[in-house]
């Protein structure tokens, strides 16, 4: 559900897995376009663009954020 009632949330994005860690969602996500096969990567970009059009709706910049940080780190 992308509705507007409901917010995006910052635990939302992060987890925790034996297998790659602590870490953000969006961050293996990046290191999965970067390492995928060209086609494969395209296709996940497609999926991936339009999560983070969610993400950018649902949050806004966070002004005292470090400006060399992934832009989905300086949401909030």
């Amino acid at each position: 559900m992308h509705g507007t009632e409901r917010r995006w949330r910052q635990w939302e994005a992060e987890f925790t897995c034996p297998c790659c860690g602590e870490g953000w969602a969006r961050d293996r996500l990046q290191e999965a376009l970067l390492l995928l096969p060209p086609k494969a990567a395209t296709e996940l970009r497609v999926r991936v663009e339009g999560l983070d059009l969610v993400l950018l709706r649902r949050t806004h910049h966070e002004p005292l954020a470090d400006p060399d940080s992934a832009w989905w780190h300086r949401r909030c």
